[in-house]
């Protein structure tokens, strides 16, 4: 980990700070924690891992592939889709089965590049998937693909629980996601958890948030130390965007992409504070775009379409049965695999674009549908609350793995030399934004009790990369926007020492200092 090389893979100078941490610390703390101090270093020089998560048949898998641009994932019922499955970067392309024992057996690609959806082994002795992928995206982003909550296969949940924190214990020999490292022996089944788990959670939820829904990022934990789900490292989308009836949500105006929107935005309020987010997508079309689904001669279908009639064009949309069996020049098998890629939304959004633009290319053509799936507002969303934020993220949860294992060494010495060090690393001036997202966990999980117009606005200040956003003034002059950080830094210096009880003053004191920080930055942009 002090190689120059593995330094570069920090996500940056929290990350470093809470390496040389742990590096410190490794030599005045027993064996078992300094491998789990080991352990916490290589998670650190790895990418974000980010958990896909859901209800069964919520459309996790099929937004994988969107995300990574590949359609690799399987996206239909079988044993692959039981598992959990990490999708890496790679310089080669290679699927791994590990068993609960720590062996590795390579698994060859379907002929059409996916992973295969049944397995040749035992399966209850596979313990997870490894998929290696030259897929630039993954090179700062490990994403995470995990079989559906709500599965009546038990096994195949408790999988799934395990990654997001909401199981206690885990089986003998059921450890962290990469298998055995030197060293992970001297773990015990304690540490192990203390380490384990994804840093965060991109969350799939379908038209009707359930009460397991809740539970499950109520769970969610970030190296399984009591870090819940909250809008730092959480975010959910609303897929299947185009299946929800216009006439169900008011002020829709019978346009499914607004009432998608509205159905979001009602679902972030319900999800609150567990998420930072819900983004509208429709996987489908995402995947077909974007992964190569869409061809040539699917462009060249829907051209032959948008030439139909309108009357008879109206009616073929009615229903997809109709849409297969009414007679016209497109081949009926034809039809059924421009449903499958698309849907009838995305079927009438083609021909749409083409009738507006008869030249339209096959290329501009996929861009359009695209653009039309929303992909491009979840990407938007992970660029800024996870890649942004990737550092902050990563070193809070490798603070909190370093102290569950200090605290589970059983040793009063030990556990005090790891909280000093960890204090005074807190006060450091570039570690204020782990001090933030603490105090912004404290305030979301109800740890500390604030009044709610202040929650809102911890809330804002901490879970936003953006300035404007952050003092809730987007758009506004850079004076105005100077001038109010600074009366907000007043006013929670004030409130923390005169206004608050102990616990909310330890939390105004943090967002005190967030408001002068800001205030100093945009003094500096100013220059003056």
């Amino acid at each position: 980990m002090s190689s120059a090389t593995e330094q570069q893979h920090l996500a940056g100078p929290l990350s470093a700070s809470v390496a040389n941490l742990c590096q410190r610390l490794q030599p005045q703390v027993s064996a078992r924690t300094a491998a789990g101090f080991r352990e916490v270093l290589r998670r650190l020089s790895a990418p974000l891992q980010v958990a896909v998560a859901g209800r069964i048949k919520s459309g996790k898998s099929t937004l994988v592939n969107a995300l990574i641009g590949r359609r690799i994932a399987p996206t239909d019922v079988g044993e692959c889709t039981r598992l959990v499955t990490r999708f890496q970067y790679g310089t080669v392309d290679r699927v791994e089965l590990v068993f609960f024992d720590g062996t590795k057996q390579v698994l060859p690609f379907e002929v059409g590049g996916m992973i295969p959806a049944d397995l040749d082994v035992d399966f209850d002795k596979v313990s997870h998937l490894e998929a290696y992928l030259t897929n630039a995206v993954l090179r700062d982003l490990t994403v995470i693909d995990t079989p559906g909550l709500g599965s009546l296969d038990l096994a195949s949940v408790k999988r799934t629980e395990q990654l997001l924190g909401a199981a206690k214990h885990r089986k003998d020999g059921e450890d962290g996601e990469d298998g055995e490292e030197d060293g992970d022996d001297e773990l015990d089944e304690t540490s192990r958890n203390a380490v384990a788990g994804a840093e965060a959670v991109l969350y799939v939820v379908t038209q009707g948030v359930r009460a397991d829904d809740q539970q499950a990022l109520a769970a969610f934990t970030a190296a399984t130390a009591s870090r819940e789900a909250g809008p730092v490292n959480a975010i959910a989308v609303l897929n299947k965007a185009d299946t929800i009836t216009p006439e169900s949500v008011t002020g829709s105006d019978g346009d499914v992409w607004k009432a998608a929107t509205l159905l979001a935005e009602k679902q972030a309020a319900t999800l609150k504070p567990r998420v930072a987010d819900v983004i509208p997508v429709i996987g489908l079309i995402a995947e077909s775009a974007e992964s190569g689904g869409f061809t040539s001669a699917d462009a060249d279908a829907l051209r032959s379409l948008s030439q139909l009639d309108d009357a008879i064009w109206e009616t073929m949309l009615i229903s997809a049965d109709i849409f297969t069996t009414w007679e016209c020049d497109v081949p009926t098998g034809t039809r059924v695999r421009l449903l499958e890629k698309l849907d009838l939304f995305g079927i009438r959004h083609a021909v749409d674009a083409l009738r507006a633009d008869p030249d339209l290319t096959a290329g501009a053509l996929r861009r359009s549908l695209l653009d039309a799936s929303g992909l491009a507002g979840v990407r938007s969303r992970l660029d800024a609350v996870f890649r942004a934020r990737a550092d902050g993220i990563k070193a809070a949860a490798a603070l909190a793995s370093v102290t569950a294992l200090a605290h589970a060494s059983g040793d009063p010495g030990e556990r005090q030399r790891v909280h000093d060090a960890i204090e005074v690393l807190l006060a450091k001036p570039e570690a204020h934004q782990l001090r933030l997202l603490e105090a912004l966990t404290l305030v979301t999980s109800g740890a500390v009790d604030m009044p709610e117009d202040l929650a809102v606005e911890v809330l804002r200040v901490g879970s936003n990369a953006d300035i404007g956003e952050q003092l809730g003034m987007k758009g506004r002059p850079h004076n105005e926007l100077s001038a109010y950080a600074l009366e907000r830094a007043g006013w929670w210096r004030s409130f923390a020492s005169f206004g608050a009880t102990p616990a909310q003053s330890r939390v105004a004191h943090v967002v005190h200092r967030a408001y002068f920080l800001i205030w100093q930055q945009l003094k500096a942009q100013s220059g003056s």
